[in-house]
């Protein structure tokens, strides 16, 4: 069987290529995560695939519980998605349309994980250094883990910049044992 990541690809990019195409990225998005959560919740996880529901009922349940920010258009990608058996799909659907928008609008996620709190000029220092090496706009998100000793661990998609004190002693210790 497919991927669900395979399967969902089309049907993002359809929906970005929609909101982008009518300058309503962000409705689109808050469409998106919203149905997303609602697909995705243990109630409504077993009617996508009860025979006993029709499809145009858990879009309406959908619809109604997750709001659309997006109106009709969103309410139609809806009963396409319902009409394929996708609604399931639903999460790594909205996943991959933030990607996405992401994407388009140069804006990079990026998680720091460090020994201590970071202090607000830590973190702006953090996020200029981080937005000239990647060429975007830069959102923080800031947790911290005291198992890492000291420094940070910083993660942007497929980046990973290991400055902890703890991945240090790691690395020293295989160099060690080789």
């Amino acid at each position: 069987m497919a991927e669900k990541a395979t399967i969902a690809r089309p049907y993002a990019r359809a929906a970005f290529d929609y909101a982008r195409g009518h300058d309503v990225l962000a409705d689109w998005s808050s469409s998106l995560a919203a149905a997303a959560q609602v697909a995705a919740g243990p109630r409504v996880v077993p009617l996508l695939s009860s025979p006993l529901v029709r499809p145009a009922q858990v879009v309406g349940l959908i619809a109604e519980a997750g709001g659309t920010a997006a109106g009709a258009p969103a309410r139609n990608f809806l009963e396409v998605l319902a009409e394929n058996g996708r609604l399931g799909l639903l999460p790594e659907i909205a996943a991959q349309y933030e990607a996405l928008r992401q994407e388009a609008e140069k804006i990079v996620d990026v998680e720091v994980v460090s020994a201590m709190d970071l202090d607000d000029a830590q973190e702006a220092r953090l996020a200029q250094a981080l937005r000239s090496r990647l060429d975007r706009e830069v959102r923080i998100h800031a947790r911290t883990d005291a198992s890492l000793i000291g420094g940070a661990i910083v993660r942007a998609g497929d980046l990973v910049i290991d400055g902890s004190l703890k991945g240090r002693l790691e690395r020293l210790a295989s160099e060690m044992t080789v």
